[in-house]
Parts: structure tokens; sequence; C-alpha cells
């Protein structure tokens, strides 16, 4: 279903687009014809995967940043346009999060996470957004959020990232109406489990914790990157014009299961607990 020009004359800038679902979201959007600008705070593997993109002859740079900071998210923003002209698709993918037992959190922590997800896709999304409107012309967004922030339920053990990805889901579906006018579309998707080798460090850092993950899911198996693009490109293409202020959720059906994905963290005895923490820090 998907041509290989779906995405031909488009220019893409992703955060976090260096690693994990950002590197296989950017791969993906190369191959089928668009433009790559990739953000992130680690310049080694942004310069990867823009050297990946390159090898299929497709455009792709990239630049340091620090989401957090809106003048060096417009800063960025300068540098692509220096670049390819015109951004005209966002997609908010730069992300924080690890388990925790709430009560252990210090406050820097939760506001590193609420900086990164919340602050950072409200940065980027206006700086983009501003010059849109100003420009009179259309623009494209595309959020990454969770499953807890989806279902309205929230989980344990991850009270930070389910405080700021509700909160971009919230921006999400009040942005899809306000700026619906300058023909600005506003989506979000939703994904369960994805095996990253930064998110899977803190949310499983144990074998004995990723088969638990494994034998709880209705499919038994996680969510594969490709299939994860896939969804991706369709809502950011010509196909879904009419879809907006939508979230899709794709995680296999784990979240009918239960409300909080990491709810059944509650069971863990302290000794498993000192046992995860002293994975993660590794």
């Amino acid at each position: 279903m998907f041509q290989m020009d779906l995405l031909k004359g488009r220019t893409i800038l992703i955060t976090g687009g260096g690693t994990g679902l950002g590197r296989s979201m950017a791969l993906r959007f190369a191959e089928l014809g668009a433009n790559l600008f990739l953000i992130g705070r680690r310049e080694e593997p942004l310069a990867k995967t823009c050297e990946e993109i390159r090898a299929k002859e497709i455009r792709a740079a990239y630049v340091s940043c620090d989401v957090r900071d809106f003048a060096a998210v417009e800063n960025a923003i300068a540098v692509a346009e220096k670049e390819f002209g015109r951004v005209d698709t966002l997609v908010n993918n730069a992300a924080g999060n690890f388990i925790a037992r709430t009560e252990k959190l210090s406050p820097n922590a939760f506001n590193s996470v609420m900086g990164i997800v919340l602050q950072g896709t409200f940065h980027c999304t206006l700086a983009l957004a501003r010059k849109w409107i100003a420009a009179k012309q259309p623009g494209n967004i595309l959020n990454i959020v969770t499953t807890y922030a989806a279902a309205n339920s929230g989980s344990g053990f991850v009270v930070p990232s389910a405080c700021a990805k509700a909160g971009v889901l919230a921006m999400t579906r009040s942005l899809a109406v306000e700026w619906a006018r300058y023909r600005i579309r506003m989506n979000a998707i939703a994904p369960g489990p994805f095996p990253t080798e930064g998110a899977w460090s803190r949310l499983m850092p144990a074998k004995e914790l990723e088969e638990r993950a494994r034998q709880n899911h209705p499919m038994k198996r996680f969510g594969r990157h490709e299939e994860l693009a896939n969804l991706a490109a369709f809502l950011l293409s010509d196909l879904s014009e009419y879809i907006n202020g939508e979230c899709v959720v794709i995680d296999g059906g784990l979240w009918l299961r239960g409300a909080g994905e990491f709810n059944d963290f509650v069971d863990f005895p302290e000794a498993a607990w000192d046992v995860l923490e002293s994975a993660r820090k590794k």
C-alpha cells in the first residue's frame, strides 16, 4: 500500500531521531522519499543515522539540540531551513522514561522527564507552527505518546512519563481543534512495548522482566519497529488528510488487559526492587 514516492518532496524533522523508534521512522520515511532532519542530544547516533539515509541517496542532516531549550530548538529549525528550505512535518519522538518507586524520585528526575517530553514537544510544536501560520502554509505534526496516556489510565512506577505523555496527548487534541483552520494536522501514536536499546535498559533491565512482560502480552510478543514506522508514514501522508486529533494505539491489545502498563509492579517484593534498580543504574 506504500508507494515509494509517498512522502516525496516532504521534509520531516524528527526529535530523538538518531536511535530507537526515531531512527526506524527516519529510515522508513527516507525509503518513501522524504528529506530528513534529525535532532537529539548525542551527535554520534544522529550522524550515523544520517549516513544510512544518505546511502539511500536521500537528503538528510542533523544538529545536536536539547529540546528543553526553546532557543536551541529555534536555532535547530533555522539550520534545517537553511539546508532544505522548509520543514513541513514534525515528529515529536524525544522522550525519557524509567521504572521507579515514586516516593524515591527526586524532583530533578521528575522535571527532567517533564522537560524532555512535555516542554520539548511544546517547544518544537510552537516554533514550527508559528512559522507555518505566519507563512500561511500547512503543516503536519505527529506526537509519540504511550498507551497509559491514551487510555486515560496512568501507570504506576512511571509517573513522570505518565504525567508528561498525558499532557502531550491533551496538547495534541487541543491544537487539532485550534489549528485546523491553519491546515495544521495534529495526531498521535501510542505504542505499547517496542524493544529499543535506550528504553529497554531502563524499563526492562533484566531478562526475567522481559520474559514476564512477553508472557503477559495477549500476542506473546513485542512490537516490531517496521509496524510502528508504517503507521507513522500513513498518518503523515496525504492518505490520512481527514484524520486530525486522533491517537492510534499500537500495542497488540495489551492495554485492553487492564489499566497501566506497569501497574503489576505493585506486587514486587523489596528484594526485587533492589535488583531492578541496581540493573537500571549500570
